[in-house]
């Protein structure tokens, strides 16, 4: 069994003072939004792989509470070259030189001493280094620092949602119902009220014997009558009761791009896929919705280490929340939003503001979402041939060929990055076929269009996607998911097109890493574990121990590149995350490692995020990357 925390080393080991209070971390705190004390992140993912692989943990630490900011000081590994820079030739150095809260110089410590180094010793940095009163830092042995990361696609908001009744495990219809029930019993307001509208997410109809109904809900006296909304698992289905159902009425006898599902009668089962979600009539969230949606969110991204999230999705309401708060500096990480693209309203790239965050302003919104096609566990997915168990459906597009082309060709002519959701090769194919024809004589590296999940696509279209320039925007945590019925959703030989990371690597594509929280964990080790490995987190898939694929791992460089620098490429921002060079701000990790067998795994401690630490604590997680 893991320790809490580990043990703190010596005074003598770092040396420093108290920390000094920071108006940004005042305002946050005065608004409920705080780093978690110190404890260990709660994941039976990785507590299922440690006991599995009997690890024998080689603890170190420090106390943070004597690490304060100062005008300058170095950071040092004593075992050598062990910080991880990620810069373009991916150095590892021995040193960190930290001005205020920016990096300045990065070398040995045989420098910072005055002794031979290999490292040249030229300009400001001999001025630096030859200051005696310089501090060095020492970080614990056995520890690597690498830059802080981020997660390229997410839904913050959607995150704090999916705790409010959580289904994710549920094994049953009839779980997720008493779920609900359970819910409503346990707050006094709503058994009082069955006007309250209850919301949840999570399910997957896939573990059940069937699609879940509106019928379900009410067999139950307690749910009967009251207003129900619950998201799936991949957000790509909403099931709902009977009193939903009645409130959104008269629905349409069809939905393009999406799906009401109907019983033999013709009325409506209760659930709907893709675009039909949007008919379901509903209160607008308000701000205390948001605001404790997006406490639990923060509260989490903290403890995973995140220091930059992209939201795949922005409304009109969640983006006003956004800015709201980085108006009045209560964003503690940096968010890279994407604003949603409505087919049905009137085109607005050429009259909306682009926000542009900077080192102190932690909001950007510079990028469009457009959904493509639906999602492969719900059979939406828009393929070339029929599904491989249902040869009645290729999926679908939820969106017309010239209202797609149209849009990807108005936004870019507009300097909008353009980020595309498309999970089937139908669907990659398409938009790629419009990011073609729309990008002829641009600049790419200034518009730096990505494919928003790119789960399954030809080998041609690889290709294309390489010289096109186009990025793809990966979720490794999804392979791990849905290996288990892939085949059977695609059969034998189409699958091996799907989650092809090292193809697409290898035909000159760059790719980025994000989980799609909630839909898989948020812990962005838990996508490095799934690219490196390709296996369960008991070790398990469904071509053994070595791997689903195994062909399609990535190295350990690869996948951390994909958790810093390629998310701050994919953001514009590689000139001051993703990285540790000088004149960046000093936003890293720091990571203990345990041995696990052939696997040399990593224990994750935020240490800084903006040059400052949040004094009351720092974070875990898992990650296998000493390399």
């Amino acid at each position: 069994m893991l320790p809490q925390q580990p043990p703190a080393i010596s005074d003598s080991a770092v040396n420093g003072t108290k920390a000094s209070n920071v108006t940004g971390q005042n305002k946050m705190k005065a608004n409920g939004i705080q780093a978690p004390k110190v404890t260990k992140a709660k994941s039976r993912f990785f507590g299922r792989f440690g006991a599995l692989i009997g690890l024998t943990s080689l603890w170190a630490a420090i106390r943070y509470s004597n690490w304060a900011p100062v005008s300058s000081y170095a950071l040092c590994s004593r075992e050598g070259d062990f910080i991880y820079t990620v810069d373009q030739n991916n150095t590892n150095v021995q040193c960190v030189v930290v001005q205020g809260a920016h990096i300045s110089h990065t070398g040995s410590l045989s420098d910072l001493t005055g002794h031979s180094s290999s490292y040249p010793i030229l300009g400001a940095i001999a001025q630096v280094f030859a200051r005696p009163s310089l501090e060095i830092r020492f970080i614990p042995p056995g520890s690597i620092v690498v830059p802080g990361v981020s997660d390229s696609h997410a839904h913050i908001l959607e995150y704090g949602a999916s705790h409010e009744i959580p289904f994710e495990g549920s094994p049953t219809i009839a779980d997720a119902v008493s779920r609900v029930r359970d819910a409503i019993l346990n707050d006094p307001d709503t058994i009082n009220n069955k006007t309250k509208w209850i919301r949840g997410s999570g399910w997957d109809h896939t573990v059940w014997s069937s699609l879940p109904s509106a019928g379900d809900l009410d067999a139950d006296p307690y749910i009967r009558g009251r207003p129900v909304v619950l998201q799936s698992k991949d957000y790509h289905a909403v099931w709902v009761s009977r009193e939903v159902i009645r409130l959104s009425l008269p629905l349409p006898d069809s939905v393009e791009g999406g799906v009401i599902v109907r019983d033999e009668s013709g009325q409506p089962t209760g659930v709907f896929l893709d675009n039909a979600i949007r008919y379901i009539k509903q209160p607008d969230l308000t701000n205390d919705d948001l605001r404790k949606r997006f406490k639990i969110a923060v509260d989490h991204a903290y403890e995973r280490g995140l220091t930059s999230i992209h939201d795949a999705g922005l409304d009109p309401v969640s983006l006003a929340f956004f800015k709201e708060q980085a108006d009045n500096g209560l964003l503690p990480i940096r968010i890279y939003g994407m604003r949603h693209f409505n087919p049905n309203e009137a085109f607005w790239g050429n009259s909306t503001e682009i926000i542009i965050g900077t080192d102190e302003y932690r909001l950007t919104a510079r990028s469009v979402k457009i959904f493509a096609d639906g999602a492969l566990r719900t059979g939406g997915a828009a393929l070339y041939e029929p599904y491989y168990d249902n040869p009645d459906t290729s999926g679908f597009m939820r969106l017309d060929d010239d209202i797609l082309f149209d849009a990807i060709r108005k936004f870019l002519q507009n300097g909008w990055q353009v980020n595309v959701h498309a999970i089937g090769d139908r669907a990659n194919g398409l938009v790629l076929d419009a990011f073609e024809a729309s990008l002829k004589g641009v600049n790419v590296t200034a518009l730096r269009p990505r494919l928003e999940h790119a789960q399954m696509m030809t080998r041609n279209d690889m290709k294309r996607l390489g010289k096109l320039g186009v990025i793809a925007s990966v979720q490794p945590t999804h392979a791990i998911s849905d290996m288990w019925y892939a085949q059977d959703r695609l059969g034998p030989e189409r699958v091996k097109l799907l989650y092809a990371f090292r193809s697409i690597i290898d035909s000159g594509a760059r790719i980025t890493f994000g989980s799609d929280f909630p839909v898989e964990s948020m812990n962005p080790l838990s996508a490095f574990y799934a690219a490196i490995t390709r296996v369960s987190p008991d070790g398990k898939s469904p071509h053994g121990p070595n791997g689903w694929f195994p062909e399609e791992r990535l190295s350990r460089v690869e996948a951390l590149r994909g958790m810093t620098i390629d998310p701050a490429y994919s953001s514009f921002t590689e000139d001051i995350l993703g990285s540790i060079e000088a004149g960046k701000p000093f936003s890293t990790l720091k990571l203990w490692p345990l041995s696990l067998m052939v696997r040399q795994c990593m224990e994750l401690w935020i240490v800084m995020s903006n040059g400052f630490v949040d004094w009351d604590g720092g974070s875990w997680g898992w990650i296998c990357i000493r390399f």
